[in-house]
């Protein structure tokens, strides 16, 4: 299993900062959170990327629904390269909460989950070289070669991560076609069993070696305490543990200090 930390928020400066640390000790991944307005996520990215030299790189999550797909592919190309080839693209529908921005966006759920289809589809041609596409939301058209030679990834093929609900067949087609999967589980919260079957199933429909499974929560720093959270989602067959602080205000110092003295006390395990 690998470790992430999901940096919660705050200032560019301090999640810089933070991310450095966590790589120093000895996380696996460093994630930051995408959205409608703050700290833009991919230009943080890429300062972390010539700050670090190990970890892997992304978001958790990008709404993809209300994002341009070549401009997120172009984000996302940009970032493997800068790092060397340490970008994962992590993608969801886009919540829908009466604390979060109203911009305007596709609520509808139907909708969202078809342009997010349609846009997994259109960035892999992007990465791939393709320079057509032409969808139901989606048209995409460049005579230009030169754009595709200097937009092509680092790594052969950039993870994609997208969010599936267990036991939803249609989500977890959509699950087939990527490289990873962030579970929600209907109608309960989760739990190792639910993963383990969700595992049983992926390996029924072929998946390849490699794919990822991820689970997520919050750890003490006491590192055997922390293990013990840990290690029955190792055991059920997840592949790697995000380690979260979702409900931190993002100007509060006082749970900044916190995020960072558990970001020190290294991964879990």
């Amino acid at each position: 299993m690998k470790f992430g930390i999901i940096l919660p928020g705050g200032t560019a400066d301090r999640q810089l900062d933070q991310a450095v640390a966590a790589e120093r000790a000895g996380w696996d991944g460093v994630f930051v959170w995408e959205a409608a307005f703050g700290v833009d996520a991919w230009a943080l990215l890429a300062a972390i990327a010539a700050c670090t030299e190990r970890v892997r790189l992304g978001t958790m999550l990008t709404p993809l629904p209300w994002r341009r797909p070549w401009k997120v592919a172009s984000q996302v190309v940009t970032l493997d390269q800068l790092s060397g080839g340490r970008a994962t693209l992590a993608i969801g529908l886009g919540a829908v909460s009466t604390d979060l921005p109203d911009t305007g966006e596709e609520i509808e759920l139907r909708t969202r989950a078809a342009m997010m289809d349609e846009g997994i589809d259109l960035i892999r041609e992007l990465w791939a070289g393709r320079q057509a596409y032409d969808g139901q939301f989606y048209r995409y058209h460049c005579g230009r070669d030169d754009l595709v030679r200097v937009g092509r990834p680092v790594q052969e093929r950039i993870p994609i991560w997208v969010v599936g609900v267990w036991p939803r067949p249609k989500s977890m087609r959509r699950a087939l076609r990527c490289d990873g999967i962030l579970p929600q589980y209907s109608p309960h919260d989760g739990s190792p069993q639910q993963l383990r079957e969700m595992r049983a199933w992926l390996a029924g429909k072929g998946v390849p070696e490699g794919y990822d499974v991820l689970s997520e929560g919050e750890t003490p720093a006491d590192r055997e305490q922390a293990g013990a959270i840990v290690r029955p989602w190792a055991e059920a067959g997840a592949t790697w543990w995000m380690e979260t602080r979702w409900e931190m205000p993002h100007d509060s110092d006082e749970r900044m200090r916190e995020v960072e003295e558990r970001i020190a006390a290294g991964p879990p395990g």
